[in-house]
């Protein structure tokens, strides 16, 4: 059986997940049973799930609509009131079954739901079982903000199959990479060297660089679960990756960005911050810039654009006192946090992406 011991829960891969399901709803008598999908995870995951794993003969399936736009308090009170109609009471067990728009909502929801309730997140994307799934971090957006309302509270497991990334689109699978790349990045040079190159991955290695993501992500909110110090690292490339999601979320002459396309460019350009501010080598930041833009879309970034994504940084969550704080890096796997940035850099920072 492959399973991760997080704090107090467990994350399990595959084969090791059926007897955990059987387990927990015979240890904890559940009085009913839900399913929390999104219309694309109902029809692509929802099958394969419901054929594969030990589940109790009556359950209800609760569906949302797919997309970070659904990400809202709206969306939990449709899934609260259908909760509620449907007689769930606080023996219930809510299954999240999609990506991390599902299992964060789903998450909020559960916590909230008759002052908590129990669940289980069942990541179906690469993003989702590569940051999601890890660290407990649940809720919504507050307009087009991203990730404003919430709480830190662990699900009863996590159960991760690789067999769901089969209908995953090309995009969307990049986008989850954007994450694993990151988790090098921030701690294993060796492993940043061996997803560098993405035209080389296959199916049978992604399975096993899945479980090493997470066990990097497992290792720093285990040490910091309540971010107070170390596990600021993980929002390398975010801090900047999160303001230009949400600016091209609500441009309507924009294509909307993927998580892990907007995080790509917010990696490339919190590198060069990094260059200017802790000394990164150059040929680093030249390595990461060469590698991201050959994986991810450029995007062209107007004056205006800067400023508007620059105003957005305000909102950010790890801010305080007024003072918008980056997580960078000495150099690949050296991260440091809580670094302050001036908005004549940020400027150069976008100059420094828009370059060739």
């Amino acid at each position: 059986m492959e399973v991760l011991k997080a704090h107090n829960h467990s994350i399990f891969f595959a084969n090791g997940s059926f007897d955990f399901f059987s387990d927990l709803i015979e240890k904890n008598n559940y009085s009913s049973t839900f399913v929390l999908v999104d219309t694309n995870t109902e029809a692509h995951c929802l099958p394969h799930f419901l054929a594969n794993y030990p589940l109790p003969q009556k359950l209800e399936v609760i569906s949302i609509d797919a997309g970070e736009e659904h990400k809202h308090i709206e969306s939990c009170l449709g899934v609260w009131e259908a909760l509620s109609e449907l007689g769930a009471d606080r023996k219930s067990l809510l299954i999240n079954l999609g990506g991390g728009v599902v299992t964060d909502l789903g998450g909020f929801v559960a916590s909230t739901f008759k002052r908590g309730i129990d669940f289980i997140n069942v990541p179906t994307s690469l993003l989702a079982m590569v940051d999601a799934s890890v660290g407990g971090k649940t809720g919504v957006d507050l307009g087009p903000l991203k990730n404003q309302v919430g709480v830190i509270i662990n699900p009863q497991g996590v159960i991760i199959d690789p067999l769901f990334l089969d209908s995953l689109p090309a995009n969307e699978y990049r986008s989850g990479y954007a994450e694993m790349l990151k988790h090098g990045l921030i701690q294993d040079p060796v492993y940043w060297k061996k997803l560098a190159n993405y035209s080389t991955i296959n199916t049978e290695d992604i399975a096993q660089y899945i479980k090493h993501s997470v066990g990097i992500k497992l290792k720093v909110v285990t040490e910091d679960p309540t971010e107070q110090s170390l596990r600021k690292i993980l929002n390398f490339g975010h801090t900047l990756g999160h303001a230009i999601e949400s600016y091209f979320l609500t441009e309507e002459d924009k294509a909307t960005l993927l998580h892990g396309e907007a995080i790509a460019i917010g990696m490339i350009l919190e590198a060069f911050l990094s260059r200017e501010l802790l000394g990164m080598p150059s040929h680093e930041c030249e390595e990461i810039k060469t590698v991201f833009n050959a994986i991810y879309p450029k995007v062209y970034f107007e004056q205006d654009d800067w400023v508007a994504i620059n105003k957005l940084l305000v909102f950010d969550k790890k801010n305080s006192h007024g003072k918008v704080k980056f997580a960078l890096l000495k150099a690949i796997g050296e991260p440091q946090w809580d670094i302050e940035v001036t908005t004549a850099l940020l400027s150069s920072a976008f100059a420094y992406y828009q370059e060739a």
